[in-house]
């Protein structure tokens, strides 16, 4: 049986292209997350002025989510947002219970 954990991931989606490409690599991402876990609460968060410049960019769109999942889980979203054209950073931690 697997077990439950609850996660946060936030990820920043690259302002450079179209806001129809933005929107696709969300979707991606959250349906990904939608598909795999229960209780997701996204929260997004638009389009922000990043700490430091990041591939010469200085904006970025983001996303936060909250949700349950198996504890396999967070560790293929990792995978799958740094191999996600258009993603440029990322994170999944996983909170207390």
């Amino acid at each position: 049986m697997a077990r439950i954990g609850k996660y946060e991931a936030v990820f920043v989606v690259n302002t450079n292209k179209d806001e129809e490409a933005d929107r696709a690599v969300i979707e991606k991402v959250l349906k990904l997350i939608g598909e795999n876990s229960s209780d997701a609460e996204v929260n997004e968060w638009g389009k922000r002025r990043l700490a430091y410049p990041i591939e010469d960019l200085t904006d970025g769109i983001y996303v936060q989510v909250n949700f349950s999942s198996d504890t396999e889980f967070p560790a293929e979203l990792n995978r799958i947002c740094k191999i996600t054209d258009g993603v440029i950073r990322y994170i999944v931690v996983a909170l207390e219970a």
